[in-house]
């Protein structure tokens, strides 16, 4: 080696200081002040010394040499305890299967020469670290599968898109339902300088179904072993993460520390930090093989391209087959593979420091990684218990994860100066219909909001669905917003089948939403109820655009297109499930209306019947919805006629029309320029009425409003002119886009409007 590292010359520097450099201030301030005992000139003009000229500017620079001196003493105390410290923290060196002890060179380390000698491993040279290009890719892949790990892994992309500057290129080895809810998920985000690719997870179930696996991750625990076949053959390196893994670091740190692998070194791995592999948990147990502590596969650092030349398809193939002719199956998935390779072939492996994968289980060595906050730079969650695992500093680490988990996603949607995106269609035709608003126009912001694109989290819960042999099954739509949440536990108990949600909820509320969700057991004991997250964006509520994504997210033919503060009626799913085939709904396009009704009391007894609810209409209990305050909405419906009707009857459209339907899955879509409140069911219902919809009323279903104080939207429409103003512009709009689209036909909204 030509030259010795940073650390040794750092360490010579602060000895060969702390040894002269008081030896020579001494010296020069009081050896040449003395000559026979007496005081000697410190000034050059010895004769001169002693004149009054002179005495005033002596005095100064006495003075400003005793500043100087208690400078310099000051800097040698600093040193001296600096080379103290690097004395007291010398690396301990390890060798064969014996435990490691993390030292604060691999946990945090002053000078990262001393780090690196440590991570080295193989090598005991010290190279300054080479910086990540700036606008170089960082390639990063994670296997996710189900509902939960989907939603894990938002906080984990979340942490690393919040300290990253660099562009990121996602590879997600995801099965068809991760793969539904991340896809939409990211096309919604549109972050900047982000790719993200998916690989079909169930294809690659073959190619490790044969290894038996206990650990709680199931068969898509053991697809990491698979990435050198399953990523492009021309990626070269790439960083593998869990879903349970959060970032406290800039990911090119960690992207960086490729450039120190040597030789065969084609995986960087992490120290496992329990007592595992060590074997001494419990009276016969057995783990797999593994050099001392072994090495945790949370966190993996890949070269593909070594990898793949090395064989290592092969290599762990032959690796597994033999170890699980006595071990029978694996414990850790991945890891207790990845553990017995590197047993066998420990050049292999580059030993990154812990601070790249403080794992917090139960019982782990995770506080030896680090001695402050400055230190962390991954966090791993990888116990079943996850925020509830035992850890001194555990409330520390739960509120950084929590710190992302409730970060606005939003705030994420940020450009990187100097580095050029991929062109993204989406994205140009959006900013192409944006610029061709006039922002001056006082309704810029209510047309803006329509081309608004809001992030959205499906299935944002646990969804199992098994279609009806029959195909009438009915799904129940709504939509609503945090302060409506006590709605759905009484929905649920009213309507037995499935149910399409649309939540417009922040980053912290759906959080709120889902420890709520997760403490009602008649929520949880629904598993055929989608929840669908649009994250809040922008001063409206987009009530078209909740309607339309929970629609479009049914697995049924049809769709009862409700609101979340009605009660159906008990019985009403099957009903309407007999409904359809009466009416013969697949073949006919008919709109079935529920007739809807509403109380003032918050404390209802529902009426089991139809002749209940006539006798509570009678007695003033009931009313037809909105009767008092905007009777258009739902007089076509013919109540009068309802209550002595038996059979399905046809009523006609008429203007500002606006009842709860059954229709089929392909229906028209809500129009999204209704945003807030008015006009939004109206204009649905005038199109299904364009498109030649028939509009049957059911004689034995209905439905009631439950009150509630005024929403926002509402609040805003009554007490503000400008929005009835804007509202109005919008209506005039959409007939004259019904015109357009339907012809003659469509004239009649005109008049109709005119008339009203």
């Amino acid at each position: 080696m030509l030259g010795i590292c940073r650390g040794r010359r750092k360490f010579l520097a602060a000895s060969l200081t702390v040894l002269f450099v008081p030896a020579i201030t001494w010296i020069y301030l009081f050896a040449g002040s003395f000559e026979d005992g007496k005081p000697v000139s410190l000034s050059p003009l010895e004769s001169q010394a002693h004149s009054p000229r002179y005495a005033a500017s002596s005095q100064r620079e006495r003075e400003s040499l005793e500043v100087r001196m208690r400078e310099v003493e000051e800097e040698n105390r600093a040193l001296r305890k600096q080379l103290s410290l690097v004395q007291s923290r010398g690396p301990s060196h390890h060798h064969g299967n014996h435990s490691k002890t993390y030292s604060m060179e691999e946990g945090t380390g002053d000078s990262e020469s001393l780090r690196a000698g440590i991570v080295a491993g193989n090598s005991s040279e010290c190279g300054q670290q080479p910086a990540v290009e700036k606008c170089e890719t960082i390639h990063v892949a994670i296997v996710c599968a189900g509902y939960n790990a989907s939603r894990d892994v938002v906080t984990l992309v979340k942490s690393v898109l919040f300290h990253r500057r660099n562009p990121l290129h996602f590879h997600l080895i995801a099965d068809a339902i991760a793969k539904q809810i991340l896809a939409t998920l990211f096309q919604t985000w549109m972050v900047p300088a982000v790719r993200i690719d998916f690989y079909d997870a169930d294809e690659l179930k073959s190619e490790v179904s044969w290894i038996p696996n206990k650990h709680y991750s199931g068969i898509y625990g053991l697809m990491k072993l698979v990435l050198t076949k399953t990523l492009p053959s021309n990626l070269e390196r790439v960083i593998v993460l869990d879903t349970d893994i959060t970032f406290a670091t800039d990911i090119a740190e960690l992207w960086a520390v490729f450039h120190k692998f040597k030789g065969q070194q084609v995986l960087g791995l992490v120290e496992n930090q329990s007592d595992w592999y060590l074997g001494n948990l419990w009276k016969n147990h057995r783990p797999w093989p593994a050099l001392g502590r072994g090495y945790n596969t949370g966190v993996i650092l890949l070269l593909l391209d070594k990898l793949r030349k090395m064989k290592w398809e092969q290599m762990w193939r032959l690796t597994a087959e033999r170890e699980l002719m006595s071990m029978l199956s694996t414990s850790l998935a991945d890891q207790d593979i990845f553990n017995a390779v590197i047993k066998q072939n420990p050049f292999l492996v580059y030993q990154l420091p812990c601070f790249w994968n403080v794992q917090l289980s139960d019982h782990t060595r995770s506080e030896q990684c680090y001695r402050d906050v400055s230190d962390l730079k991954v966090i791993h969650w990888n116990s079943p218990k996850k925020l509830r695992v035992k850890n001194k500093h555990v409330e520390f680490f739960r509120n950084l994860y929590l710190t992302f988990l409730e970060y606005d996603g939003n705030l994420l949607r940020r450009e990187l100066f100097g580095c050029p995106s991929e062109t993204d269609v989406n994205s140009e035709n959006l900013q192409k219909q944006l610029s061709e608003l006039d922002e001056d126009d006082l309704c810029y912001e209510f047309r803006r909001e329509r081309f608004t694109v809001h992030r959205t989290h499906l299935y944002f819960l646990h969804y199992e669905y098994e279609p009806a042999s029959d195909n009438t099954d009915v799904t129940l739509v709504a939509q609503l917003s945090m302060d409506r949440l006590q709605m759905l536990e009484a929905i649920c108990k009213h309507w037995e089948g499935p149910i399409s949600l649309a939540l417009y909820l922040s980053d912290a509320e759906a959080q709120q939403f889902l420890r709520y969700a997760q403490g009602s057991e008649v929520l949880m004991s629904r598993h055929n109820v989608g929840y669908h997250i649009v994250y809040k964006e922008g001063q409206f509520y987009p009530v078209n655009l909740l309607r339309n994504v929970a629609m479009k997210h049914i697995s049924t033919p049809y769709m009862f297109l409700s609101d979340i503060d009605f009660l159906p009626m008990y019985g009403l799913y099957e009903y309407l499930r007999k409904s359809v085939i009466q009416l013969d709904l697949a073949n006919t396009k008919k709109a079935l209306i529920v007739p809807a009704f509403e109380t003032l009391r918050y404390r209802l007894s529902f009426p089991k019947s139809k002749a209940e609810l006539l006798s509570m209409l009678d007695m003033g209990t009931l009313f037809t919805f909105r009767y008092h305050v905007w009777t258009k909405g739902h007089a076509p419906t013919n109540f009068a006629k309802w209550r002595t009707a038996t059979t399905p009857y046809r009523v006609e459209w008429e203007a500002d029309f606006e009842p709860y339907v059954v229709v089929r899955k392909d229906c028209p879509e809500y129009d999204r320029r209704f945003v807030g409140f008015g006009w939004n069911k109206v204009a649905h219902i005038m199109e299904l009425d364009a498109q030649e919809y028939e509009f049957t009323v059911l004689p034995n279903a209905y439905m009631i409003h439950m009150p509630h104080a005024p929403s926002f939207d509402i609040t805003k429409f009554r007490s503000n002119k400008q929005y009835r103003i804007c509202l109005k512009t919008l209506k005039e709009e959409f007939q004259q886009d019904m015109s357009r689209h339907y012809g003659f036909a469509a004239l009649k909204y005109l008049t109709a409007e005119n008339n009203s």
